[in-house]
């Protein structure tokens, strides 16, 4: 019977991104949101000694991705997909780097990982990863993301964080400020998920397109982000909404979801990260059935409240 010993177990939380997205590579200041769901990661040794084997599994339990590991080159022995393996073998690197002790090879062991969401969700399976890694490895997770995902690092900031936060980038310091947001109106805000996993790379790499952002509109997006965490009352949520909307819009020469998708639709529906996929946030004045059946009846059949997000809340 095989020795089986732990060595970490850690959950790491998703995130959203409630304002400044793109911008906020730029030190915009964003304001972001751990959710409830997020992603497990556990060790434990096991008898073959220099060898890494890796499980990630789906939120039914069902693995997604299988390999084994060479230790401590991180030589990929077998595995279901190659892709994966070098992403992965990116990340486990660069912990590496930073602590030359992690994986050197004196103990064999087991990782599994296991998302408590759809990967296809876009909450964060690459930032929660990193993060537990990071403090697997006892190193600096920014410096792993921005060595290998790249990225601003909000959902680094997000993974451990006790409740909502704004996030501001100073080159590749990040700064952190934990707030409140529980807004009195939380019923009237939606979570639609639009059916395509968006890939985040490839938006920031259209915004770097761009060239250099003019520091006047930083400082818009910002007194944005500051507005939508001080809005009293729903109307004044959905006018900020609006306003950051067309802003990233027009900069971006990007159509944004609700015309789209929602024309018609009475509230306003704001994207949340890269544009084009994952979820966007909407309002709505109208009763949850009344709501819930709108996006339904458009083939939109992942409808979560505030509150069924389960949004952290200081």
């Amino acid at each position: 019977m095989e020795h089986k010993k732990s060595v970490f177990s850690s959950f790491a939380k998703g995130k959203l991104l409630l304002s400044g997205e793109y911008f906020v590579l730029d030190g915009a200041s964003a304001l972001a949101l751990p959710v409830r769901y997020g992603q497990w990661v556990r060790v434990e040794t096991w008898k073959e000694a220099a060898t890494l084997s890796w499980t990630s599994k789906n939120e039914d339990g069902v693995a997604w991705y299988l390999a084994e590991f060479a230790l401590p080159e991180l030589e990929v022995i077998s595995d279901t997909d190659r892709k994966v393996s070098e992403n992965l073998k990116q990340i486990l690197k660069a912990c590496q780097k930073q602590n030359p002790d992690f994986l050197n090879g004196k103990t064999g062991l087991k990782a599994l990982t296991q998302n408590t969401f759809p990967r296809n969700w876009g909450l964060g399976t690459s930032s929660t990863l990193i993060a537990a890694l990071g403090r697997w490895a006892e190193v600096n997770p920014y410096r792993v993301l921005f060595e290998t995902m790249g990225g601003s690092g909000y959902d680094i900031a997000c993974a451990y964080a006790e409740g909502p936060l704004l996030y501001r980038l100073e080159g590749q310091s990040p700064h952190i400020e934990s707030v409140v947001f529980d807004p009195p109106f939380a019923e009237n805000l939606y979570f639609v998920y639009l059916g395509k996993k968006q890939d985040s790379r490839s938006g920031i790499q259209q915004y770097r397109n761009l060239g250099r952002v003019d520091p006047v509109l930083i400082a818009e997006v910002s007194t944005l982000s500051f507005q939508l965490l001080e809005a009293k009352d729903l109307a004044s949520f959905e006018q900020v909404l609006w306003a950051h909307e067309r802003l990233v819009s027009s900069t971006l020469d990007i159509p944004t979801a609700q015309s789209l998708h929602f024309r018609d639709y009475w509230g306003v529906v704001k994207s949340l990260g890269a544009w084009g996929g994952d979820f966007v946030l909407v309002t709505s004045t109208r009763g949850d059935a009344e709501t819930r059946r709108y996006f339904l009846e458009r083939g939109f059949s992942v409808v979560l409240g505030f509150r069924e997000m389960g949004v952290s809340e200081k």
